[in-house]
């Protein structure tokens, strides 16, 4: 049998399933030479379940809250009073009563005690669990130590532990409680230490929150506390609050709140010998657990101790790097590739393969080094002017590293970092000969590599399969970095830019190149769209059809549409797209991402909403109505532009800029979906492979092959072993990453450096982000996070995290896009204009600050949004 109390002295890392994560980490720390832990107990998890276990009413009710979703607060609030009535009345067994006597009788009965609920489920990396359970301080005697442990029992379901568990997917009935008893300190101070700074992220910097009596009144925030800063042996930063009220215990037992005396309310809480005792005590005790600690101290008699650390769950992992002591600055490619959820091993390893950028892994992400290039004058100022054009908020921060100058050591010869070329001259700089048959030859060449490879890898397999896959890869890249493909997409970007600036400084007009891209030829995402609309018109004149969709969940659901009056006819159109695009979807920067072709399902939304939404024959309409804006805008710039000074040569440079970007600018989409259609056709064959892995008991699923890097995967296949421990600890992970979020730009340290709009004259209540697609819109605001659930009615404005090329469907039924991340060249915003949708991107926190539902306007000429 298991025991019902353990000691501190007897709990390690091997007791967390009996102590919960406060109680295994509190026997951690009284290991620690030097730390000073109140001596105390834990009634285990075992004690709980022995006093629960049984009771039919209890598991009755947990199964009725497992039911339950986080917004049906009703119920749960019914439910929980209840499952804490029936703890709270549930006698503590005679034998664990005699347990907690024992240990309670080696010191004196008379002492007082702080108890403290410890889950199972609490303070691991993947959600603290801070402040969901409850603690109660000061307690006296064996009688009130029982009914508080009940009560700690209880706390378990409190309705805001029961939403926590629902929002972090943890199921209620695998959640057990430990109670922690341990000796009350009556500190003159006490507060949090956080061994990293919580604010900025960085790993050098440690935070102290100080005030005088118990933690309880910082904690509950009902008093102020000084903060202190530490790096390395000095204090670099002293915040001294006004300090009103403090805690303490009462002789009786319980606390209570007393008024501070007027002349020590501004007084320091701690000397600055204290603060960097207390600093060398949090590193001790971040070495020892191996990551930072989120640590709660008390100080009393002069002496420190320590009531809690837990690992900080809310810090950034800084990317992988060598350990040459340089100080390092990363950005991130998720912002760029308009992806930022976490990628696969291997996602993340065939992306690596890819690209020649300096990439590093942190969190599932990737990350640039962009190091090399602020430190040198020569590359600084254009790549911070490219970077701008496509991520103010990226330059931003960028600049504040640069002119912080405690990060990197700038190479001598240093420019303005704001050094701009003029644009406003008559000339412009083309990269590339302004001929329409380039983009299509070199499309033409990317489609006949595809079919070569096609052919070649179908007879692979084996190590012979992974090798073939490495040496196509190098076609790939000559492909995507063909000096001619690159000169495209850069006369095209700038060639925009250009005209933007130009007909501003010219005409006084901005974002003129909105109206000029619309329907530019050659631009397959929106092409994409456009052809699922017309999926639509084909099944449009059949009920039966449609109404089979919208019940339509299994993935084989395509193989019953025969069957259906109209179903044939459904089926090719289906088929088609899918031929064409069905490599595509959300993410689909990750080879693990599962495509439109293996689940069709995923495109039964956007064609009902088509077919909801728009008359037969739209996608031609909208074609043409985009071409006859483009041609409008350009015919009403001539003349304005005919008018003025040197008006011929302003109108003929301006004319050759309009026919570069008409030519070019819809070629910046295709590369990408030449690399998603390779990617596939390597999944596709990479599968058949993981599949015999699997009839060979070598892998349990084939899944298992994308928590492995392609290197590990040909490794697998060379040895034909697999240690499915490293599997199953990448898919604990993975899930780790996904409740992060990814900061665009995070130094060596740690720190995150955040930029920001610097824009006036905008409405007071706005919320900023960037124009990148011109015009002023209203409408109700659908907040989207999953593609798949997208039930949107036209004029509706999408608000999303990110969109990539997977998203373009969804673009044909909106009336405005708010997107979190982007930039003037990044996939949505180059659809955006081709269909003439007024949007703004990058703009923090949209998906919060906006609520489903909520009327707002959008103005993507000036870039900001208003909640109407």
């Amino acid at each position: 049998m298991k025991p019902y109390v353990l000691a501190f002295s007897e709990i390690d890392t091997t007791k967390q399933e009996l102590v919960g994560g406060k109680g295994m980490n509190l026997g951690e720390c009284s290991r620690i030479e030097g730390i000073r832990v109140p001596a105390g107990f834990c009634v285990t998890t075992e004690a709980y379940q022995h006093v629960i276990g049984e009771n039919e009413a209890f598991h009755r009710l947990v199964d009725q809250l497992n039911h339950q979703k986080a917004g049906d607060k009703e119920k749960i609030n019914a439910l929980s009073k209840q499952i804490r009535e029936v703890i709270e009345a549930a006698p503590i067994k005679a034998d664990i009563a005699a347990e907690i006597k024992r240990h309670l009788l080696n010191s004196s009965p008379e002492l007082a005690y702080a108890i403290r609920s410890s889950a199972t489920a609490e303070d691991l990396p993947s959600a603290s669990f801070a402040g969901q359970h409850d603690t109660y301080l000061n307690i006296i005697g064996s009688d009130a130590i029982f009914a508080h442990i009940r009560k700690c029992w209880a706390s378990l379901f409190t309705d805001r532990a029961v939403i926590y568990r629902i929002q972090n997917k943890f199921d209620h009935s695998q959640v057990q409680l430990s109670v922690v008893i341990q000796q009350m300190i009556f500190p003159q101070a006490s507060g949090i230490l956080f061994t990293a700074d919580p604010i900025t992220a960085n790993r050098k910097i440690l935070s102290i929150d100080a005030s005088f009596g118990l933690g309880e009144a910082l904690v509950s925030g009902i008093v102020s506390a000084d903060c202190y800063k530490v790096q390395g042996d000095t204090i670099v930063d002293k915040r001294i609050a006004t300090k009103k009220l403090a805690i303490y215990g009462r002789k009786e037992g319980g606390t209570k709140t007393e008024q501070i005396a007027s002349d020590k309310q501004n007084t320091e809480t701690l000397t600055e010998a204290q603060i960097l005792e207390l600093a060398r005590i949090g590193r001790r005790i971040e070495a020892y657990f191996g990551s930072p600690q989120d640590i709660e101290w008390a100080i009393a008699d002069g002496a420190f101790y320590i009531v809690q650390s837990r690992p900080i769950t809310t810090l950034y992992p800084i990317p992988e790097e060598a350990d040459d002591g340089e100080n390092r600055v990363y950005i991130s490619m998720g912002h760029q590739q308009m992806m930022t959820d976490p990628i696969k091993p291997l996602g993340l390893s065939f992306y690596l393969m890819t690209t020649p950028a300096p990439m590093r892994k942190a969190g599932g992400r990737l990350f640039v080094d962009v190091t090399p290039i602020l430190a040198a004058p020569a590359s600084r100022a254009g790549f911070l002017k490219m970077i701008g054009d496509a991520e103010p908020l990226i330059k931003d921060a960028l600049t504040t590293v640069i002119e912080r100058g405690d990060v990197i050591t700038l190479l001598p010869g240093d420019v303005p970092i704001t050094s701009e070329a003029s644009v406003t001259t008559t000339h412009f700089e083309a990269k590339i000969e302004n001929d329409p048959t380039i983009v299509a030859d070199l499309m033409q060449r990317s489609q006949a590599s595809i079919e070569v490879l096609k052919q070649n890898i179908s007879d692979k397999s084996g190590l012979e399969l992974l090798d073939f896959i490495v040496e196509d890869m190098q076609e790939l890249k000559r492909i995507l970095f063909d000096p001619q493909s690159s000169a495209a997409i850069h006369t095209a970007m700038d060639a925009t830019l250009w005209l933007n600036e130009t007909m501003n400084a010219w005409l006084g007009e901005k974002n003129v190149a909105d109206a000029i891209s619309q329907s530019a030829p050659n631009n397959n995402t929106s092409e994409m769209g456009l052809a699922l609309m017309n999926v639509a018109d084909v099944i449009r004149p059949y009920p039966e059809v449609i109404d089979y969709l919208q019940q339509a969940q299994a993935e084989h659901f395509l193989e019953d549409l025969p069957t259906l009056v109209g179903g044939p006819e459904a089926l090719d159109a289906i088929q088609d797209y899918l031929q064409k695009y069905g490599m595509r979807c959300a993410g689909e920067i990750d080879i693990t991402r599962t495509r439109w072709i293996e689940k069709p399902t995923t495109l039964i939304p956007m064609i009902l909403s088509n077919i909801k939404n728009f008359e037969p024959n739209a996608s031609k309409q909208k074609f043409e109505q985009g071409l006859q804006t483009a041609v409008a805008k350009e015919q009403a710039l001539m003349a304005r532009l005919e008018a003025l000074p040197d008006g011929e040569a302003k109108a003929k440079a301006t004319r050759e800029v309009i026919s570069l970007i008409r030519n070019f600018i819809g070629y910046r989409e295709y590369p990408k979906y030449g690399m998603i259609y390779r990617y596939f056709i390597y999944k596709q064959a990479l599968l058949k492979e993981a599949e015999k892995l699997v009839q060979a008991g070598i892998m349990r699923e084939k899944e298992d092959m994308y928590y492995l890097s392609f290197e590990e995967l040909r490794e697998v296949v060379r040895t034909q072993a697999l240690d499915l421990a490293i599997t199953d600890e990448r898919r604990e992970a993975y899930k780790v990453y996904e409740k992060l979020t990814p900061p665009r730009v995070i130094t060596s340290d740690g720190e995150i450096m955040n930029g920001a709009y610097k824009r006036e004259d905008l409405p007071t209540e706005a919320i900023i982000g960037l124009p990148v697609s011109s015009g002023v819109v209203e409408g109700r605001a659908r907040v989207i996070l999953n593609m798949e659930e997208a039930d949107l009615e036209a004029g509706d404005i999408l608000i999303t995290a990110f969109t990539d090329p997977s998203w373009t469907p969804l673009f044909v039924s909106i009336k405005g896009l708010v997107t979190e991340v982007g930039g003037l060249m990044t996939h949505g915003a180059v659809i955006a204009r081709e269909y003439g949708l007024p949007a703004v991107v990058g703009v923090e926190g949209a998906t919060t600050r906006i609520q489903d539902g909520q009327q707002i306007r959008i103005n993507g000429t000036d870039g900001y949004v208003e909640i109407l």
